[in-house]
């Protein structure tokens, strides 16, 4: 009999590890989507930053900035990360300018 590469998962019969797997999927979907909102903002400060309009990237960085510091404080992404994002989309919303 050959075993797969990738183990089989096994069913919990305690009910705390029942009340686990039903938390851990509430997570799982949660983070999923913040992680996907995080992307979104950062995405569409980059396209306002292509097409060179200063205000609306400015505005966009603006509303980008709550949602990383929030992703970060949730613990989804490392603080350091955060501040890197946000440093290098000023940076270019700044380079703008010149």
């Amino acid at each position: 009999m050959a075993t797969s590469s990738k183990a089989k998962k096994k069913t919990v019969r305690l009910a705390s590890g029942l009340k686990r797997v039903r938390q851990d999927s509430k997570l799982n979907a949660a983070n999923t989507a913040l992680r996907s909102k995080f992307r979104t903002v950062i995405k569409n400060v980059q396209k306002a930053v292509l097409t060179g309009d200063k205000v609306k990237s400015a505005e966009l960085f603006k509303i980008a900035e709550t949602v990383i510091d929030s992703v970060a404080d949730k613990g989804i992404f490392h603080k350091n990360k955060a501040a890197r994002h946000k440093s290098r989309l000023s940076a270019k919303i700044k380079a703008l300018a010149a």
